[in-house]
């Protein structure tokens, strides 16, 4: 419609409003006399003029109400006026709080403009400088064999000749450090009473004996808790060592986080928590990331590792094959860029530590027989001795030149995996130096051996502590070349997941273990989220208004405080990927559960019983159904201004056939805003109830329920069936499971067949456990002992077919709203395998969409990695992390699973998503946690299936360039034709073909640019035969 004519509509809306309305004062000021009966002189005029009076005052009121009515439309008008100059073309549904309910289920769909540029993101190709590594070419190209290397078993052998180093010594920083876990075999506060008290308390104490020792410390959980129990004098020593460089802190974030299943706002909440309480405590910036003990690395981590102002960072547990390559290729240091950046301002520098641990035999160099007789703790009469039988030897002056020359063959060894002669070499393991005899052991022996080797300028090395930072310092040194402004060290793009250690072992089996935890992690996250920008913005306002007594912030601030810090407890890796003991998993879910009904009872206790307030936390408004339980099916909802609200009653399910009520209506929320909505009992006109149908293939169905429509139908034949304006889908009338999915927009049909499968485990020795996966083969479908309950709801709000089978409660719910809640279809599983043996169950959608091989997983819920399932790798090693989504797509679909809780996904056929919801594992896998996965609950995992068809995304990068030569009879006079050309014998050279832009590639295709020539073609020239036709993919610059 154009503008003069929306004029035009709405100017006469104005016109009729004002007639009608003064009909109504006309009508209003005609005089009854038949209902006002003369009694007399004085009676029949005070009467008239009190009428009268009366009419007036109503008169008044209907002149205001006039005139806000063609208030409401003037503002209508100039806002339509607005948009359609900005090319908007539609009306904003705008704030609810700022007049009536808007009907929701009724609502357009809104087209938003989108600019070209922004769509561009997209179609770039992944970052791969010309001296790069992409990770997925590098899984193209390793084979996956485990070939036994000699001494460095996973690795291969090193030789060097011993005038490598003469013009340039080989430089050694040995970094002290103690890996304390906060939680693992035992709590976070019984790890510190036992052990990490004691090591901080060490520190202290033996840094301070000599100024050449230096120590790294990562978890600020633990290191704030010592802190507020020690007095001023220790703090002012601890304040001289960061001052002196002797002890510096690395990462610095509450915990070293796990970086498959946490999610980035929870990785920058604890990374955040700890790099305030250092800058407000101690005043120290950390320079260096530290990460030895993650299950694998994502690039994530490193993007936020950067923004935070590091510089470099270390990571170690990688799959052993690609260190193997790295180690060949020299590219164990290399500057980590991410996928999407295509120049360098997310290239951080990194450090992968090319062996199998992190402990002291897998870090001096390849033979970790010799390594371990250089951990002085080993020494005889210790607690901890070295498995290869030859235990380490104090150093004294009769044996340190052997002891050198073996120790620095090591480092040598070490030294040729790497590009520079700066080699950096930890020193240490889980909780070590908490006792002052092991500090002496150390760094007694080691200096000694340090000693020996800088006072022997032969040996052509120097060799030190040193922390962390300073070996990058020395790295960056070495690694520039004179003269050059770029370093000699490669860029490398893409993540280190799936981890494995050994043979087929592949860490895949954490990104699904407890996932009942997993959930809670993720809601105290949403509700800990919400909760700070509600208490941030609310101290703001009321500091505007001078109102802080009102508010108590300083309480408020405490208990946030708490809850972050306990989420942040949470992302340990050892806590929320589910691989601690049962008592420190209690202990985890102890403290998120407190933290959570914290929150949720503070934000409730300001509103009466019957209030419901919605709060949406994010930066736009939304539209979504709320559900709360309610004691009558005969009640309503209305707006804080008193405008009803779409709703449904619908049946609380306390099994497969009895229920209690709950309510669901429509809450429409702006941006960063509250929602206010009461509820009422109704006799009549409340919300709208469900209706039921209920199915059982050759089983009675007795369902005790009451307020509801209940239809048990006799023959169960007919393919069910739900829809919403968006979608509809069909499901079995055996299972309740889905079957097919229909786009109403475009009238498409695709199979999309939702399945469940156990996975067994290996008959193998190592089994699955907590941290790996070790599938006894492909998965078996599922298939109930009993025909299932099928359930299918039908309401105003939302519909749903549930199917409840002996192990997962499955629900299929379509929503009646607009947007994209309104696209998707719902899936719950309400899973419960506590009576199982040695099984994994998982859910499988198998669909018609032409993946192929390819898939693609968020990582951590910020970016996206494009995955491919290689047949040369074992079942397990094709299982990622899938934080927050995982889709498959083809030319024209995508389709995509939304997750509500991080767990373990794959697509290993064509068309499949794959997604493991729980185990069960009867024991340990041995990597150290002693015990297996027994206890599960019954536990929701709810996901969101979104089907898209693609339209190309947006415009290319490149063009289309056709030529035609047309052939000519030159027996015709060519003079006067006005054409300003000359022929060329088919010679086209390309940069006189535009006068200002440059060709950047030419490419040769078929005409429809769907086959690439052979042969190529020059940049700068092109030939073409006489009438003949040439296409070519060009990018223009």
């Amino acid at each position: 419609m154009k503008l003069s004519r929306q004029f035009t509509v709405f100017g006469s809306a104005i016109f009729c409003v004002v007639i009608f309305s003064l009909y109504l004062m006309l009508d209003h000021l005609q005089l009854d006399h038949t209902k006002s009966p003369n009694n007399g002189g004085d009676k029949l005029q005070n009467g008239q003029l009190s009428i009268l009076q009366d009419k007036i005052d109503r008169l008044e009121r209907l002149l205001s109400e006039n005139n806000e009515i063609i208030a409401n439309i003037r503002d209508s008008v100039i806002n339509l006026k607005e948009s359609v100059k900005d090319g908007r073309g539609g009306l904003d549904g705008g704030n609810m709080s700022q007049g009536p309910y808007l009907e929701l289920l009724a609502s357009p769909p809104l087209v938003l403009p989108i600019d070209s540029q922004d769509c561009q993101f997209a179609t770039r190709e992944f970052s791969k400088p010309a001296d790069g590594v992409q990770l997925l070419d590098v899984y193209d190209l390793l084979t996956f064999d485990n070939h036994d290397g000699g001494v460095w078993k996973q690795g291969f052998d090193i030789t060097y000749q011993e005038n490598e180093w003469d013009s340039e010594p080989l430089q050694v920083f040995v970094v002290p450090h103690s890996h304390n876990d906060p939680g693992w075999l035992k709590t976070f506060d019984d790890y510190y009473r036992d052990q990490t008290q004691h090591i901080l308390n060490n520190i202290v104490v033996k840094l301070h004996e000599d100024s050449r020792r230096k120590m790294i410390w990562s978890e600020i959980s633990y290191f704030s808790k010592w802190w507020d129990n020690i007095d001023n004098q220790k703090r002012d020593a601890v304040k001289s060592l960061f001052e002196q460089g002797q002890l510096e802190i690395t990462t610095g974030g509450w915990v070293m986080p796990d970086e498959a299943n946490s999610h980035y706002f929870a990785l920058i909440d604890q990374l955040l928590e700890g790099h305030q309480w250092l800058e407000r405590n101690v005043g120290v910036k950390p320079q260096t990331g530290w990460a030895v003990d993650p299950f694998g690395h994502s690039p994530t981590q490193a993007y936020l590792l950067k923004q935070a102002g590091l510089a470099n960072m270390l990571i170690q547990r990688v799959h052993y094959s690609v260190k193997k390559h790295f180690a060949s290729q020299k590219t164990l240091e290399f500057f980590w860029r991410q996928n999407w950046d295509p120049a360098s301002s997310t290239d951080i520098l990194c450090h992968m530590m090319p062996f199998y641990s992190y402990d002291v035999p897998h870090t001096c160099g390849p033979d970790p027989k010799i390594c371990c007789q250089f951990d002085f703790k080993r020494l005889p009469g210790g607690r901890v001795s070295c498995p290869w039988r030859v235990p380490p030897q104090p150093i004294t002056d009769g044996n340190v030149q052997q002891r050198v020359q073996m120790l620095l063959d090591q480092y040598r060894k070490k030294s040729k995996l790497f590009r520079t002669k700066v080699v950096m070499v930890p020193l240490g393991d889980d909780f070590r130096y908490a006792e002052a005899l092991e500090w002496d052991q150390q760094f007694q022996n080691y200096q000694k051996l340090f000693d020996y080797m800088n006072s022997h300028p032969e040996l052509h090395v120097k060799a030190q502590f040193g922390t962390i930072t300073d070996y990058f310092n020395a790295l960056r040194k070495s690694a520039i070349d004179p003269g050059h402004a770029s370093a000699s060290l490669p860029v490398v793009s893409g993540d280190f997941f799936t981890y494995a250690d050994r043979d087929d072992h592949y860490w895949s089996g954490y990104f699904t273990s407890r996932p009942f935890y997993k959930r809670l992690d993720r809601v105290l996250e949403s509700h800990l989220r919400a909760a700070e920008i509600l208490y941030s913005l609310t101290l703001a306002n009321i500091q505007r208004f001078g109102k802080l007594n009102d508010f108590p912030a300083v309480e408020n601030n405490r208990l946030l405080t708490e809850a972050r810090r306990n989420l942040g407890l949470f992302q340990h890796h050892d806590a929320i990927t589910g691989t601690g003991k049962d008592m420190v998993v209690i202990d985890y879910g102890t403290r998120c559960h407190s933290d959570m009904d914290t929150l949720i009872n503070h934000e409730l206790k300001y509103f009466s019983p019957r209030s419901v307030v919605v709060y949406n936390p994010t930066e736009q408004d939304r539209t979504s159904v709320v559900t709360v339980y309610v004691n009558t099916p005969h009640v309503c909802v209305i707006t804080d201004h008193g405008h009803p609200v779409p709703a449904q009653v619908s049946a609380v399910w306390d099994d497969s056939t009895t229920a209690s009520t709950e309510l669901s209506f429509v809450a429409q929320v702006p941006a960063l805003g509250l929602g206010l909505y009461q509820l009422s009992t109704a006799v009549s006109g409340g919300a709208e109830t469900a209706e039921y149908v209920f199915l059982r293939q050759g089983g009675e169905l007795s369902v005790n329920m009451k307020h509801f429509t209940v239809n048990i139908p006799q023959d169960a034949s007919t393919p069910l069936s739900i829809h919403n304006p968006h979608i509809q889908i069909w499901s079995s009338p055996t299972t309740g499971l889905m079957e097919r999915l229909k786009l109403k927009e475009n009238g498409s049909e695709h199979q999309i067949k939702v399945e469940f499968a156990w996975y067994g485990t290996t008959s193998n020795r190592d089994k699955s456990g907590a941290y790996l996966f070790l599938p006894d083969g492909e998965a078996k479908m599922y298939s109930p002992a009993r025909s299932p309950v099928i359930r299918v709801t039908k309401g105003s709000v939302f519909s749903e077919i549930t199917t409840t089978f002996d192990h997962v409660t499955h629900t299929l719910r379509l929503y009646n709203v607009q947007g994209v809640e309104g696209q998707a279809v719902e899936i719950c599983n309400l899973v419960d395998i506590r009576r199982e043996f040695n099984h994994e169950i998982a859910m499988r959608l198998a669909s018609d969409v032409d993946s192929k091989d390819r898939f693609f997983t968020d990582l951590n819920g910020f970016q996206i990695q494009p995955r491919r399932t290689m047949a040369k790798l074992p079942l397990q090693a094709n299982f990622y992390p899938m934080t927050s989504m995982a889709y498959i797509q083809d030319p024209g679909t995508r389709l995509t699973l939304l997750t509500a809780q991080s767990l373990g996904s794959a697509s290993l056929v064509s068309g499949q998503l794959e997604v493991i919801m729980d185990r069960r594992l009867n024991q340990d896998d041995n990597r150290g946690l002693g015990q297996g996965v027994l206890d599960n609950k019954v536990t929701p995992s709810t996901f969101r299936l979104l089907l898209e068809k693609r339209d190309g995304g947006g415009p290319s990068d490149e063009a289309a360039l056709i030529l035609h030569r047309k052939g000519f009879d030159c027996a015709f006079s060519n003079r006067n034709t006005g054409l300003l050309c000359a022929t060329t014998q088919g010679k086209i050279h390309t940069e006189k073909l535009f006068s200002e832009l440059r060709f950047q590639s030419i490419i040769p295709v078929s005409l429809t640019l769907m086959h690439t020539t052979e042969g190529g073609s020059s940049k700068e020239e092109i030939r073409l035969k006489p009438m003949e036709i040439s296409t070519y993919r060009v990018q223009l610059t």
